[in-house]
């Protein structure tokens, strides 16, 4: 296996460019102030505001492997449509099995956040209440997509996530969004759906990754906008 093929944009080009472009449009507001007392809001210091959402994107490039599936046919080197969003096959030579990965920016950050809020804000029922909800809608819309792993309509869980908080802690809602939307996708797109990626094709199904990293961004985008 070489490194390089674990290193690779989840999305198309074009798709990518425009979450760079919500990056640069976020930077102005942090310059006004406005998105800092936004995550000061959620719990997250006005200093690392930008550095999360840097490290976010560009940690949506890095694969951490944890298993192996046997050998079977896959795609390489494609682009996979779903839902109007274009998502990148990596190009491979040869690579008799799909291999399951983490993703940096689409699971381990936001994972490790999600923690801190919870614990920050003391929602551990409400917490679970909405991680609960937004994992079983997900679950449901979530489809298998050959070549890509599975794959959810990009704007769900940030919709979700954000009636989620509403509904169930007006106080802490861009917290509990962001925590809902977050790992609720991931459980419920991902992990609930490891039973599905065998003989998609797929070189590498990323959790986090190609398929619900859209998602989980713009997530945590709208919970900041919540605040």
């Amino acid at each position: 296996m070489r490194l390089s093929s674990l290193l690779f944009a989840p999305l198309a080009f074009p798709f990518l460019l425009v979450f760079f472009i919500f990056i640069g449009i976020v930077l102005v507001f942090i310059q006004v102030g406005i998105v800092s007392y936004a995550y000061e809001k959620i719990g997250v210091q006005r200093q690392y505001v930008f550095t999360l959402l840097f490290l976010s994107l560009m940690g949506s490039y890095i694969n951490i492997p944890v298993a192996e599936l046997p050998a079977e046919r896959v795609l390489s080197g494609q682009e996979i449509s779903f839902f109007g969003m274009r998502y990148v096959v990596p190009l491979v030579e040869e690579w008799p099995r799909t291999v399951i990965a983490v993703n940096l920016g689409g699971a381990v950050i936001p994972t490790l956040l999600s923690l801190y809020l919870l614990m920050k804000n003391r929602i551990y029922g409400r917490g679970l209440l909405g991680v609960t909800i937004v994992s079983v809608i997900t679950h449901q819309l979530a489809q298998p997509v050959a070549g890509v792993g599975i794959a959810i309509p990009v704007f769900v869980p940030p919709l979700v996530a954000a009636g989620t908080g509403l509904l169930l802690a007006q106080r802490h809602a861009p917290a509990l969004a962001y925590i809902a939307g977050s790992v609720g996708t991931l459980i419920g797109a991902d992990l609930l759906n490891l039973d599905k990626i065998h003989g998609l094709g797929a070189p590498v199904v990323s959790i986090g990754g190609a398929g619900t990293f859209d998602g989980i961004f713009l997530t945590g985008l709208l919970a900041v906008l919540l605040a």
